[in-house]
């Protein structure tokens, strides 16, 4: 049903423990996949710490490299400092759709544009933006990569997902019982299955 609403298919949903594991599949499974083409990653200086912890770990402990972006005063990235940021190596952007803390609302369909334009896989967290602002399509906000996590609009804590574009490279994190198509292995906390 999730995938009907979304506009997507279901083997591009792999449902997680929340927003943090689905930010960590989505930044570390394409990092580390992608590091022979490339170790340059982008973020903004506004990210949830989901996002800033991943990237600080990928860079301090396994040699990528970021760009942080700054944001303007109403809290935004500008799109022409991400198209100038986007370099020759870079392999993955991550800018979530809207703020838990200020509220600002990212031009994220915009910022992914930039990157289908420039060959970069481009990750949304938009955790925050369901149930708060006016949704139509996962196609909407132009990523490869998109995290929601459910008890933000009325679902039950502990319950994430990562959507994936068809096509994007992904490595998972956990191996061993190749559950979600072998995206996520582990046994699913479903009570009504």
């Amino acid at each position: 049903r999730v995938a009907k609403v979304w506009k997507c298919k279901a083997s591009e949903v792999v449902f997680t423990s929340g927003a943090t594991e689905s930010v960590s599949l989505a930044i570390c499974g394409t990092a580390r996949l992608l590091k022979s083409k490339g170790r340059h990653l982008i973020t903004s200086a506004v990210e949830h710490h989901a996002v800033l912890h991943t990237v600080e770990y990928l860079v301090n402990k396994e040699g990528f490299e970021l760009t942080t972006l700054p944001v303007d005063a109403e809290g935004r990235v500008a799109p022409k400092d991400l198209d100038n940021a986007i370099k020759d190596d870079t392999i993955l952007v991550s800018v979530m759709a809207a703020n838990n803390e200020t509220g600002a609302i990212q031009p994220v369909a915009e910022l992914g544009a930039i990157c289908q334009q420039r060959g970069v896989l481009f990750h949304t967290d938009a955790v925050q933006w369901f149930g708060k602002e006016p949704f139509e399509s996962i196609h909407q906000f132009n990523a490869d990569l998109v995290t929601i996590c459910g008890h933000k609009f009325y679902g039950p804590k502990g319950a994430g997902v990562l959507y994936v574009r068809r096509g994007t490279p992904y490595l998972p994190l956990m191996l061993g019982g190749g559950q979600e198509r072998e995206r996520r292995s582990g046994t699913e906390n479903i009570p009504d299955r």
